[in-house]
Formats: C-alpha cells, sequence, structure tokens
C-alpha cells in the first residue's frame, strides 16, 4: 500500500514514554512514515530511538525548540499527501491512522481531523478543542462544539497547512494547534472530530500543567493567537483585560480581597506575558495581515458562530 501519511512525533526527555509511541504507531494497519524530532534530549531518548526495532526517522535538534518548533522543524522534510501530529505520550489504537484517513477521504472540505483522546484516569474522551467567550482554547467531549483539533493527535492534509503558513514555531508549546485551526477556518477549510480514531494520551507528561512555565506559554500564546487570528475587537479587548487584571492584582491584595491562587495570578508572571506580548507585537501584526490575505471567510462570521 502506498503511504499517505508522515506522522510526526515530538519528544524532550521522552525514555519513559516514547517506547510506547512507537510501539502504538508499528502495530497502525495502515502504511505510514514515522519522523521523530528530539529537541536534544539527555535522558537516553536518543539511543532508544536508534535501538527501536520500528527504525524510525529522527531529527536530532541543537535545542529544545518545544512542540511547535519541533513541528516546524519537521514539516519541510514530509512530502506526503497527509501530515500527523502526536505527543510522545500518546499510544494510538491500530485503527487509529486508518480511522483518520478514512475521515479526510470523506470530507473533502475539511483540512483537518481530531482523534478521541483517552484520559488515562478514565472518562469521556476529548474530541478537539471549543473556541470560550475569552478566547480561550478548551477540550470538549462534545462533537458539536470542536472548534478545533487537539495537537496530541492530528491528522492535517499537508498542503491545507502549507498554505495556510505551516506551524507558529515561536510558540513553543501550547495554542499551535488552536492557532491553526483559526487559520484553517479562516481560509475556508472546516476542522471535524473522529472518535474512532481512539488514542491513550497522558496529558502533560513533559511541561507538568499547571507550572508557572504552563501557563506563562498558555497565557502569553491565547493572546498572540488572538492578535493574529481574531477579529481585532476581541483581540484589544482581551489583551486590555488582561493588562487591567495584572495592575487590579495589588489592589485586591493590599484590600486583602481573594487572589486566585494559579500561576497565572501571579503579577511578576504576569508582566512577563505582557513583556514576551510585546516583544512578538511587530511580528504577530505582520502575520496578521498576512493571514488576512489569505482568508476567504471574515473573522467576526468564525468569532460568532464558535466563541461561547
Amino acid at each position: 500500500m502506498t503511504v499517505r501519511t508522515t506522522v510526526l512525533v515530538v519528544t524532550w526527555r521522552g525514555r519513559a514514554h516514547v517506547g510506547r509511541c512507537l510501539d502504538a504507531l508499528a502495530g497502525q494497519s495502515r502504511p505510514l512514515r514515522t519522523v521523530v524530532v528530539d529537541n536534544a534530549s539527555a535522558d537516553g531518548t536518543a539511543e532508544l530511538l536508534a535501538g527501536h526495532p520500528s527504525r524510525p526517522d529522527v531529527l536530532r535538534m541543537p535545542a529544545n525548540l518545544g512542540y511547535a518548533g519541533g513541528l516546524a522543524a519537521a514539516l519541510p522534510d514530509v512530502h506526503t499527501e497527509f501530515v500527523a501530529w502526536l505527543n510522545d505520550d500518546a499510544a494510538p489504537e491500530p485503527g487509529w491512522l486508518a480511522a483518520l484517513e478514512n475521515a479526510l477521504d470523506a470530507d473533502p472540505a475539511a483540512a483537518a481531523v481530531g482523534s478521541a483522546l483517552l484520559p488515562p484516569e478514565g472518562g469521556p474522551p476529548a474530541l478537539g478543542v471549543r473556541l470560550t467567550a475569552l478566547g480561550y482554547g478548551a477540550d470538549t467531549s462534545e462533537e458539536a462544539e470542536v472548534f478545533g483539533f487537539c495537537g496530541g493527535a492530528a491528522l492535517l492534509r499537508r498542503q491545507a497547512l502549507l498554505a495556510v503558513g505551516g506551524v507558529p514555531a515561536g510558540f513553543f508549546c501550547y495554542y499551535e494547534d488552536t492557532d491553526t485551526a483559526w487559520r484553517l477556518r479562516l481560509a475556508g477549510w472546516t476542522v471535524r472530530p473522529e472518535p474512532a480514531a481512539r488514542a491513550a494520551h497522558v496529558l502533560g507528561a513533559s511541561t507538568r500543567p499547571g507550572s508557572p512555565s504552563f501557563h506563562l506559554w498558555n497565557e502569553r500564546n491565547r493572546l498572540l493567537m488572538l492578535l493574529r487570528c481574531a477579529p481585532a475587537a476581541v483581540a484589544g479587548r482581551e489583551l486590555a483585560r488582561f493588562a487591567a487584571i495584572t495592575l487590579l492584582l495589588p489592589v485586591r491584595r493590599l484590600a486583602r480581597r481573594p487572589v486566585p491562587a494559579a500561576a497565572n495570578f501571579r503579577v511578576g508572571l504576569r508582566l512577563r506575558v505582557l513583556g514576551a506580548v510585546a516583544v512578538r507585537l511587530p511580528r504577530a501584526l505582520r502575520d496578521r495581515g498576512r493571514i488576512g490575505r489569505r482568508a476567504t471567510v471574515p473573522r467576526n462570521e468564525i468569532w460568532h458562530t464558535f466563541a461561547r
């Protein structure tokens, strides 16, 4: 059978789990090419990859480029019809790739199809990402609410991805998937879930959700995504709201009013977010212009259709 899909697996210090991911890919019912991007791991990951019986192609990075940076670095080496994004802590079931390829074959209007990600503790699978009224991307188990795909396990049409600008490498990690869904929808494509494409997923094996770094990347990239893709009024409102909350937090503490304990309500971290956005603002606005020129669907139409 013809290989139609290149699966990109990005790993960083993934020795403890990337082997299970590669075992699962070796057991797929459809042929595929596997490319592992090793983000300068120093924990024995390189040796594990070299000795794995599936013999994946390996791109060894000189530094940790993050998930988004790793995907972007590997994309020029992909020449198949489809490209899959897969976390190194995900283990797809044997029919995963077949279900994803069949879904794109059945829906020519779809540029990306997301998987059913099965949490280790049980419960309903995440089928994709919904768009909240504040411009956050949030996991959803409801097919009807899917705005975008979860980048932990998804299949995209390579040419569609390239036509909308590829992967935003500067995001490092988080929101590269929701940003890509925005750009695909602006270009007239749709995104759909495929519940039959199932993959077990250990969320945050490398990045510790809830940590200061997680919140820094999460908040920074949400704002950058909105500046690049969302209606101007929404992007401006959310940037102003983030700054206003940052300024009001010390006042609340002085008044002994309650402040959430989460790291994204620490003033120092929020100032770092604002500084990072300010540094990247000229690039984000240039990207916004390019994205707008490619768009065939108005930003406001997408926002009012999906933001809840």
